[in-house]
């Protein structure tokens, strides 16, 4: 039997261990770790976030850290280093996914509107978004199904997934750049994310973006085609 508690074993030592286990856990993980999963490795009482703190510290003068992505806690290359690992061309473990620039600009535009029907992204770039390009995007395990939109022949939406979340190396989509910000350094323009009667939804602030990926959650593995 695994023994999570190490009552055994001194406090200093059994600290270290649960960091040691910690480490490991989310190390060896393709995805971010959740709490929960972090949860089965250490003792009832121990408190995982100064866990992280710990871990964090030791890795300051390392070129990688523990982050915060998509609900959980992933390990990452410092931005310092991505001049060295490009130049290098060794295969990484978050590599191997290359979007066009159209696929990233659906990309984008899904996660600041969503969520969004392919009619209203063709809208929205002024030609049809093919269903190629959605598929693509899916089977690479940005977007989800969400939920049919209420408009004539009740197509399906599209939403990004926890899984956008952690190869961008954010935690919640409240994470995703500010419109503001990208005019201003004239990356984008209104006129590229607006079309007809498409608009930005009104999000609150404070919403959780969790309720967007987990309340699609049962068809974002298995949506049908869209209209």
């Amino acid at each position: 039997m695994f023994d999570r508690e190490l009552d055994d074993l001194p406090a200093e030592l059994r600290w270290r261990e649960w960091m040691l286990r910690v480490e490991a856990v989310i190390f060896a993980s393709a995805e971010p770790v959740t709490r929960e999963t972090l949860a089965r490795v250490v003792g009832k009482d121990c408190s995982i976030d100064l866990l992280i703190d710990d871990l964090r510290e030791e890795l300051r003068p390392r070129p990688y850290d523990i982050v915060a992505a998509a609900g959980g806690w992933q390990h990452r290359s410092r931005s310092a280093y991505a001049p060295a690992i490009r130049a290098s061309q060794a295969p990484t473990r978050s590599g191997g996914t290359r979007l066009s620039e159209h696929e990233a600009a659906v990309l984008m535009a899904i996660a600041y509107l969503q969520p969004l029907t392919r009619g209203e992204l063709s809208k929205i770039f002024g030609k049809e978004v093919s269903r190629d390009t959605i598929a693509s995007l899916r089977d690479d395990g940005f977007l989800a199904s969400g939920p049919r939109s209420p408009t004539p022949g009740a197509p399906f939406t599209y939403v990004t997934t926890k899984h956008f979340l952690s190869v961008f190396g954010m935690e919640t989509l409240r994470d995703l750049p500010d419109l503001e910000r990208l005019e201003d350094a004239g990356l984008l323009s209104n006129e590229t994310l607006l079309a007809d009667d498409v608009r930005i939804a009104d999000r609150d602030p404070g919403d959780d973006d969790d309720d967007v990926h987990d309340e699609y959650r049962g068809e974002a593995e298995h949506g049908a085609a869209d209209e």
